[in-house]
Order: structure tokens, then sequence, then C-alpha cells
């Protein structure tokens, strides 16, 4: 209330908790650097018709291979295709397909992960078993031979992926479930009826959702660069297709004499993938209360 008697409205707590966050965010300059690269590459993946100089196919067979220049900023590729304009179309096959990776593999991992916790019994005994025998496999080989019994494509390489990180995140949705399911309000819930499935809506899946976001961020910069190396070995996005790990891929073979071929593309992944990680970490650091917010 103010001295004049007219109530004044408090501060409301979205705007406390977005200036908590923007304060965390600034302590920490690699969180920053992090947010800046993801910021970029969605940017890149918008505007990548606009930014190109070129189209991403269009052949030039005089200038083929030729180094960079103020006409080719990146140089061209083996049948004159210009580089630059091929690594901005390339984020949106690359990040394009982590994007829609970590979204589908998410989206399933955690309804399982939170069914089986929530559910228990047999049916918790059952899932839990069979992502271990998924999680048993190295990650990487599982997915090359998901994409290689696919067929080599970018869209089953997507499916393979996303195959492959589902178990992670059911066994860190499960987690959460378990934990959060001993709260006074579910108990409280549970005793006046709700089903599991209302449970799940309104109580587990908002509560459990840090963890997974966090996870979710930190896996994007995995994902490109598994989505990349089966491109790299042909069982990801074919030719002609603008994808980093394929160009890096077309590249190998002319890499002693024409370096700016497989670098740009090698960058852009680097760069992609280290800019995810970093604000990954970053979200962890800032959503962990255990870290005190460091």
């Amino acid at each position: 209330m103010a001295a004049d008697g007219i109530a004044t409205s408090p501060r409301p707590a979205s705007r406390l908790r977005m200036g908590r966050l923007w304060y965390r965010v600034k302590g920490s300059p690699l969180t920053l650097v992090g947010a800046a690269i993801a910021l970029l590459v969605l940017f890149v993946i918008v505007a990548a018709p606009l930014l190109a100089p070129y189209p991403p196919d269009k052949i030039s067979l005089s200038a083929r291979l030729a180094a960079p220049s103020l006409q080719h900023l990146f140089g061209t590729d083996e049948v004159g295709r210009d580089l630059f304009s091929r690594v901005l179309f390339g984020a949106r096959a690359s990040c394009g397909i982590a994007f829609a990776i970590v979204i589908i593999s998410t989206v399933i991992g955690s309804i399982i992960g939170c069914l089986s916790g929530v559910v228990g019994g047999i049916v918790d005994t059952a899932i839990m078993r069979l992502m271990d025998v998924f999680l048993a496999l190295p990650a990487l080989i599982l997915a090359m031979a998901l994409a290689a019994a696919l067929g080599p494509s970018l869209f089953n390489a997507m499916l393979a992926v996303a195959v492959v990180r589902v178990p992670a995140y059911v066994r860190l949705a499960r987690g959460q479930t378990l934990s959060l399911r001993n709260r006074t309000y579910v108990k409280a819930s549970r005793s006046f009826g709700a089903s599991p499935a209302y449970m799940l809506r309104w109580h587990i899946l908002p509560n459990a959702l840090s963890p997974i976001i966090v996870q979710a961020t930190l896996d994007l910069g995995g994902t490109i660069l598994t989505a990349a190396a089966l491109s790299f070995i042909g069982l990801g996005a074919q030719p002609p297709t603008s994808e980093w790990g394929s160009m890096v891929s077309s590249g190998r073979n002319y890499f002693l004499d024409q370096w700016w071929y497989v670098t740009f593309p090698g960058l852009a992944i680097l760069i992609s993938a280290m800019g995810f990680n970093l604000l990954g970490d970053g979200l962890r650091d800032m959503l962990d209360p255990r870290l005190g917010g460091r």
C-alpha cells in the first residue's frame, strides 16, 4: 500500500525470474558465447536464401576448385559450386536434423519414462530392461546399423539417431518421476482418485521439464556430430544435398591441395556443436540448485 492510500501492484513474478536469469547469464561469459552461437545458427537457418550469394547447387565448371576470394568467400568445390552458399544452406540440413532428432527423442522418451515411473510394477520393469538393452550397445554403432537397415537418406538417418537417443530420456524422465511421485501433492492427487494420465499431465511433466530441457540442449551438439558422421560415411544426406558431413566426405579427396573444401564445413560443425554444448552447460549450472546458480 502506498503512503497516499493507493495500492501499488507488486513486481510481476515472471519479471523477477527473468531478471535473476539474466543476472546469472551475464556472470557466465561462456554461456553468452554459446547463446550467441546458437542464435547465429538459428538466424542462418532462417535467412540462408537471403545471405547466400549463389544457389547452393549452381554448377560452374570454369570455376571448379577455386581458392577463397571476394567472388567465392569459401572457394568452390569440384564442380564449381560456391562453398559459402553450400555451408549456409548446410545449416538447414545439419542443424535442422539435429533439432528434429532432439525434439522427437525428447518427447517420446519423456512420455515413456514418466508413464513408466507413474505406473510402476511389471510395466516399469519391462520398459527399463528394454532401455538397458539399447544403452548396452554403442550409440554410434547402433545408429549406423539402423541407418544402414533403413537405407541411406537424411530422413532415415534422423530416425536412426532419434531411436538411439530415446533411452537416455526415458531413464532421465523416469528418475524424475520416481522422485516426484512421493511428493505430498502427488500423493494427495492419487488419494482423490486421479488417474495416471492426469498426474502425468498436471504434476509430473511440468516439474520434470528443467533437467529434460538441459539434457536436450546438451544433446544438440552431440547430435550434430552424429548426424554429420552418418553423412560422412554415406548413410545420411546424399549428394547433391548441402549437408556439412557430406561436404567434408566429398572434400577429403582434395584436402592436400584444396584445403578450403573440408575446412569450412568442418569449422561449421565444430562451432555449432561447441556453441550448443556451452549453452547446455550454462543452463545446467543455472537450473541445478546443487550448484547454487553459479
